[in-house]
């Protein structure tokens, strides 16, 4: 048996990288099957560290923190993740700000295409009770993680998951659509352990990282009522690029920034028709 806060001190100097006493704690709490705060009001607890010290191994050699634990905090959820799906990101809660000022009315009907884990639908579905909404990914793996996360979470009356290639085929429009598509580019620098741990087909986009924006962009306005609302994510350093094909798309567009600053979001909207003289 060993204290806590030794195994919590030996655990980060083993894990290092940039958040290594954060990664020992989240660890250690998921271990104890207990919160955070409660690893640390308690650091002179005994523990056997054996099982915790394979935890710590698997994330000093990369392995994410929400792969190890299997879960992953997004909003106000809990969220199943695996290495078939993107691990939800705070960037990504931008979205849900900038829906919570944009949508008046609150939207009745959310069309979140990319749904990996299911984290924006479910997150919207939580900010407005009386909505219902509709996942759409690629990936059956993805569904299968999404269709869990809506019954872990008390959604699954109100949420419904499809198999799906963006907005193709859809034939119903909606008030609120999301999207996190990928958006690296092929040959951008990318963390070891990003490119070997996440789903590339949720990473990268083409040589440029706007592939899949150029297939998205002309389904959305058949895709939107009237008065609806679209928001994609953007890479910080792709807001011109994003702006010039929405034009071109007919689309009034909008950049938003994260928390850092940095553009992350991208709002539109399609203009009314100009009434005839």
């Amino acid at each position: 048996m060993i204290r806590s806060i030794d195994a919590l001190n030996a655990a980060a100097a083993r894990i290092g990288g940039e958040t290594p006493r954060l990664d020992a704690e989240v660890l250690l709490a998921h271990h104890l099957g207990c919160s955070r705060g409660d690893v640390l009001l308690n650091p002179e607890r005994s523990i056997d560290p054996q099982d915790y010290d394979k935890m710590v191994g698997r994330r000093a050699n990369g392995e994410p923190v929400a792969h190890i634990t299997g879960t992953r905090a997004f909003w106000s959820l809990d969220l199943k993740v695996s290495p078939d799906v993107l691990i939800p990101r705070p960037d990504t809660e931008t979205l849900i700000e900038v829906a919570l000022k944009r949508c008046n009315p609150a939207p009745g009907r959310i069309l979140d295409l990319g749904t990996g884990s299911g984290a924006l639908l479910l997150a919207a579905l939580t900010q407005w009770r009386q909505a219902s909404g509709l996942g759409i990914d690629a990936s059956q793996a993805a569904l299968d993680i999404a269709k869990a996360n809506a019954i872990s979470n008390q959604l699954a009356d109100r949420a419904c998951f499809r198999l799906g290639n963006w907005g193709e085929g859809l034939t119903e429009s909606f008030d609120l659509i999301l999207s996190n598509p990928p958006y690296i580019a092929e040959n951008e620098a990318l963390s070891d352990e990003v490119r070997a741990h996440e789903p590339a087909s949720a990473l990268f986009a083409g040589v440029d990282g706007l592939d899949d924006y150029r297939r998205i962009l002309p389904q959305l306005a058949a895709l939107l009522n009237p008065g609806g609302l679209a928001l994609l994510e953007i890479g910080y350093r792709q807001g011109a690029a994003v702006l010039e094909l929405a034009a071109v798309h007919g689309f009034a567009a909008r950049l938003y920034p994260d928390l850092a600053g940095r553009d992350r979001c991208v709002a539109l909207t399609v203009p009314p028709l100009e009434s005839a003289a």
